[in-house]
């Protein structure tokens, strides 16, 4: 079966031109829509017209097809602001985890002629044109190296990083236009994080700095194992790595409890280490990250673009943040949370507590004596109920600072995963050793 290809478009303007196009044609579709329903004696509402599976498809296929930063907000919206946007555009973004189409071949060897030179084909003694994945800001390829090597390389799509903050401004202003994000939330600040972010994920260099860095931090532990750089046939653009084999994390929901169990203990484990040891974070928990080797029981992590370093005041303000509500203080917890960032606009009372209570309910597991089953407790959906809770009873929409947003989204995702794979872990026992 033929892989779809779909060639980038570049070009500002011609990027700016897929959005209002888009615009157009959803404005247009409510237009028809309403006339119809009017016809036949309704009287629709403005967000239901919008929200129709067609416009939905509209939207979401038009992002998919800009990829790069217009992709990558509606993952970064519906991924790690549930609690800021409306259910309705978290579903519709949410098709947007997807892979995206690929780019034609000749586009492909244009973008590595320019990242690695005229004789780029010189670094590899096979190259495989055909993806073996693909997503919001590169696709991934095959390849093998001069001395055999077998290599993942990932190649960014053309014009990203020059589109960047003018697809961001774009899409923000599209959906706040057609009234997908509440009035009042202050996304403009979450839309600048997103620019900072891509910008970050959109140099390869650096990431390749950051899988080094997590090198030396794992060095001699047994557990884990990480793609190995090969600088010479990587750039700004282009990341070649050694090509890492395993199974996908969530296909794992079928093998016995104790492995299961013991990939969350693992990975929860890791996050503690990341925030008050390494104070340096991936915090991307796509479920595409993490692979499983059975014969050697590591566990492969992959994809560091998203890598975020956490200041001591962060680091130290999670400690006692989650100290706090193990001794139910909620002094010290609002301390911790003032220390981070949060409470910095002007708060009620009930919403401050109502924040107090989330806190409290992310760190159920913390609090659980022995090993607590994500599965049974459906935690992840009572997190995000409680959020929703917050932004709609409440009437709370402060966005929450940008640190928090991004550490939020990794404990949330490894919740998600530890549901997935009916998981049982004593997190108490993980965290005991950063207790007061």
């Amino acid at each position: 079966m033929a892989v779809e290809e779909s060639k980038v478009p570049t070009h500002r303007i011609s990027r700016f031109g897929k959005i209002a196009s888009l615009a157009t044609r959803v404005g247009g579709a409510m237009v028809t829509e309403g006339a119809k329903q009017l016809a036949q004696g309704k009287r629709p509402k403005a967000k239901d017209l919008l929200l129709t599976p067609a416009n939905a498809k509209r939207i979401a296929d038009q992002l998919a097809h800009l990829r790069g930063a217009a992709m990558k907000v509606g993952q970064l919206l519906s991924m790690d602001a549930g609690d800021l946007i409306s259910p309705e555009l978290a579903h519709i973004l949410s098709r947007l985890r997807s892979d995206a189409t690929p780019m034609p071949a000749k586009q492909l060897s244009q973008v590595l002629t320019e990242q690695l030179g005229d004789n780029w084909q010189h670094n590899f003694i096979e190259f495989n044109f055909r993806p073996i994945a693909s997503a919001s800001i590169g696709q991934v390829h095959q390849a093998h190296a001069d001395d055999g090597t077998k290599l993942a390389v990932k190649v960014q799509y053309p014009g990203i990083r020059k589109s960047i903050d003018s697809d961001v401004d774009n899409v923000g202003t599209l959906l706040n236009l057609i009234g997908l994000i509440p009035k009042g939330v202050d996304y403009k600040g979450l839309l600048d994080e997103a620019k900072k972010q891509l910008h970050a994920e959109a140099d390869y260099i650096l990431e390749a700095t950051w899988i080094t860095r997590y090198q030396e931090l794992l060095s001699g532990n047994p557990d884990f194992v990480l793609p190995t750089v090969h600088l010479e046939s990587s750039s700004e653009g282009v990341l070649s790595m050694t090509h890492v084999e395993g199974l996908p994390i969530e296909s794992l929901d079928g093998a016995d409890q104790e492995t299961r169990d013991r990939i969350m203990h693992l990975l929860l484990e890791l996050l503690f280490r990341e925030i008050f040891e390494f104070k340096l974070v991936q915090t991307d928990p796509n479920f595409a990250n993490f692979l499983y080797q059975e014969d050697s029981r590591r566990v492969v992590l992959l994809d560091f673009g998203a890598t975020r370093e956490y200041s001591d005041r962060i680091s130290d303000g999670y400690r006692h943040a989650f100290n706090g509500v193990l001794h139910n203080d909620d002094q010290r917890l609002n301390d911790a949370l003032e220390q981070i960032g949060f409470f910095s606009q002007q708060i009620m009372p009930e919403q401050k507590q109502a924040i107090f209570e989330l806190v409290k309910l992310a760190c159920e597991p913390l609090k659980h004596q022995g090993k607590y089953d994500f599965a049974e407790s459906g935690l992840a959906q009572r997190i995000s109920e409680a959020g929703n809770v917050l932004s709609m009873e409440q009437d709370y929409w402060h966005t929450p600072p940008a640190d928090a947003l991004f550490l939020h989204r990794k404990i949330g995702g490894l919740y998600l995963l530890a549901a997935r794979l009916n998981a049982r872990v004593d997190v108490s026992a993980i965290f005991s050793a950063y207790r007061d």
